[in-house]
């Protein structure tokens, strides 16, 4: 009876939107956005897009995420306890989310008694048109409450045919009147976690690909411009890339990306991904200052041929977006290495 009650809510909103909205006729997407106290429901063409946490967890979220053809693209755990098939390993990746693992070496990564928590602290905008997106400000707190830095991100959204994509551009300030270091630790930062069935390890076809070439264990440490990462969710292949834009800070970005799932971009954790105790990807956000990060989720079917990612990233690299404070003044160049196709081995999970 309920299963039956969530179809015809679903098909109510599918008939509503093409009813009141031209552009479902003319077969435009178009997205609904309804903000609520501690999230915001996001729709396209009438039926759930994603839905963004404000609260709930450690750190703000995004979950479920619908890609092609109406699957959930990331693990539902640990936000739905009893998913088949899924591994309960790592609660602290919550689908899609942003955090790092030493601020002051406070760890906003994991989840203990002693982690920091971002605080959702409001909404800032919320529109579906003529840009559906959502805007807030957020808190970065240690165990005790107290402010180490905030953020402000601009979460958007689009779609075009059968892809769709997600813009999350996130600025850090240092609001306060003390130095905010970003340690070196791959622990971080912007991150998704794959469905499970897409994952390499679960030996069903998926597959790890960045920019470069470079496949699946061998990708993990390596800067690259953009990383995919697809694989089989019941009879079809789809995929979630991630790209970085040329204007974010310390492009192009190294990834911790593992064969069990986990998608991260993180441009702090050089020493873990070099395996070198003679470099320090640690940064200093001085009383003032802000640094600004860019990245495009695409939501595609097939592999990363398929899904026009390399396209669709000299697409990208043609939208606007400032150069980030901080980088477009600092002294700190982390150069793009063109690395051979590596036989170097990561180091230990996680």
């Amino acid at each position: 009876m309920r299963l039956t009650l969530c179809v015809l809510i679903e098909l109510t909103s599918c008939v509503l939107c093409i009813s009141a909205n031209p552009a479902c006729l003319r077969g435009e997407s178009v997205f609904e956005l309804d903000r609520r106290e501690d999230a915001v429901t996001v729709r396209l063409n009438g039926a759930l897009f994603t839905r963004y946490i404000a609260r709930g967890g450690a750190c703000p979220n995004l979950w479920p995420i619908i890609g092609p053809g109406g699957v959930e693209m990331t693990r539902a755990y640990p936000m739905r306890e009893k998913a088949e098939g899924e591994t309960h390993d790592h609660p602290h990746h919550r689908s899609m989310w942003y955090s790092h693992g030493a601020v002051n070496g406070v760890d906003f990564w994991s989840q203990s008694r002693r982690s920091g928590m971002i605080r959702h602290r409001e909404f800032l905008r919320v529109e579906s048109a003529p840009v559906p997106l959502i805007e807030t400000k957020n808190d970065w707190v240690n165990d005790s409450g107290e402010p180490i830095c905030s953020d402000t991100r601009v979460i958007s959204f689009a779609a075009e045919d059968d892809r769709q994509w997600i813009d999350f551009d996130i600025t850090l300030f240092n609001d306060t009147q003390q130095p905010v270091v970003f340690g070196d630790t791959k622990e971080g930062t912007f991150a998704l976690r794959v469905a499970e069935s897409m994952t390499v390890d679960a030996g069903l076809g998926g597959e790890i690909v960045n920019s470069l070439g470079t496949k699946n264990d061998a990708a993990w440490g390596q800067q690259a411009s953009w990383v995919d990462y697809h694989g089989p969710i019941g009879d079809n292949v789809v995929g979630i890339a991630v790209l970085n834009h040329p204007n974010s800070f310390r492009f192009p970005t190294f990834w911790h990306v593992r064969t069990y799932g986990l998608l991260a971009a993180n441009v702090f954790g050089i020493h873990n991904f070099k395996n070198s105790h003679e470099e320090d990807g640690s940064f200093t956000l001085r009383p003032g200052e802000s640094i600004s990060f860019y990245y495009r989720v695409i939501l595609h079917r097939g592999d990363e041929q398929e899904g026009r990612i390399p396209e669709s990233f000299a697409d990208y690299v043609k939208v606007d977006k400032p150069v980030s404070g901080v980088a477009a003044s600092s002294a700190d160049p982390v150069p793009l290495v063109e690395p051979e196709q590596s036989s170097r081995v990561p180091q230990s999970v996680p």
